[in-house]
């Protein structure tokens, strides 16, 4: 559940980025709204992640996807032009993000180590 909320809040990181673009400085009331709500939502939905999804991971699927969904959204509505090498990098970020999916997860930590044998406490 947790990585369907991680993928959830990356899109509403799409959402506000388009959206305060479209706010022209929060001048525009409409996008400045979908800003903040969406901004809140994907933030909370972050923080879930979190807690069942190391950080790094779940930061970098969250800002890695969200970037490109921002990108891809601005390239299908014309505001950004599409090129080869961008979609290739795009593409990478995607495959990086699938990959972090699947890289083993690492053995949790102590929060305070055994003491040495022999050592005084």
């Amino acid at each position: 559940m947790a990585w369907i909320i991680l993928l959830l809040s990356a899109v509403l990181e799409a959402v506000w980025a388009t959206a305060l673009e479209a706010s022209d400085g929060f001048t525009v009331l409409a996008p400045s709204i979908i800003f903040a709500v969406a901004a809140a939502l994907s933030m909370a939905g972050l923080g879930y992640a979190m807690k069942h999804i190391p950080i790094s991971t779940a930061y970098a699927v969250w800002t890695g996807l969200g970037a490109v969904l921002t990108v891809a959204w601005a390239m299908f509505t014309g505001t950004e032009e599409p090129g080869v090498l961008k979609v290739l990098f795009l593409a990478g970020i995607i495959g990086c993000v699938i990959g972090l999916k699947f890289v083993d997860k690492p053995e949790p930590r102590q929060e305070f180590p055994e003491p040495a044998a022999g050592s005084r406490d």
